[in-house]
C-alpha cells in the first residue's frame, strides 16, 4: 500500500471507533469524574432532520458542518460543549412519506433514522449521542 495514500475507508472508520469507544464528544455532567464546574458551557443545537426520507441529502451535511465547526472550536478554547441530536418525526413530511410508500411511520421512521445516524457518523461530525432523542418515542 501507498503510505501516501489517504484510505478513508481503514483510517476514518478507526478513528471513529476510537472517539466513540471513549466518549470523546459526550458533555461531562456535575458529579461526574472530569466534570470542571469552572469550565465554561457551550450549547450547539441544530436542527434535528424529519426521518422522512430514506437517507440525507447534501443540505443537511451543508448545515451540520458549520455547527460542528463551532462545537470543536468550543472545545478547543476548553468549554464543556453540549452539541446533541435528535430526531423530529411524525409530522407532515412523515405522513406524506407513508402515504407514497405505503409503509406505517413509526416501521418507516425507524429504518430512517438508524440509516441518518448511520451517515451522520459516517462525516465524523461531533455530536454527543449519548443524548439522542427522538420526538416519535412515547418516552419524550
Amino acid at each position: 500500500m501507498n503510505p501516501n495514500v489517504y484510505d478513508a475507508n481503514r483510517i476514518d472508520a478507526r478513528w471513529q471507533a476510537a472517539w466513540e469507544e471513549h466518549g470523546i464528544y459526550r458533555a461531562k455532567n456535575p458529579g461526574e469524574p472530569g466534570f470542571d464546574p469552572r469550565q465554561p458551557k457551550y450549547y450547539v443545537l441544530d436542527m434535528f432532520p424529519y426521518p422522512s426520507g430514506s437517507g440525507l441529502h447534501v443540505g443537511h451535511a451543508v448545515g451540520y458542518i458549520g455547527t460542528d465547526v463551532v462545537a470543536r472550536r468550543k472545545r478547543m478554547e476548553g468549554c464543556n460543549v453540549l452539541h446533541p441530536m435528535g430526531w423530529d418525526a411524525f409530522g407532515l413530511p412523515a405522513e406524506q412519506y407513508a402515504i407514497t410508500t405505503g409503509v406505517h411511520p413509526r416501521q418507516s421512521n425507524a429504518v430512517n433514522t438508524a440509516n441518518y445516524r448511520r451517515q451522520l457518523k459516517l462525516i465524523g461530525l461531533s455530536f454527543d449521542w449519548s443524548r439522542e432523542i427522538d420526538t416519535s418515542d412515547p418516552g419524550y
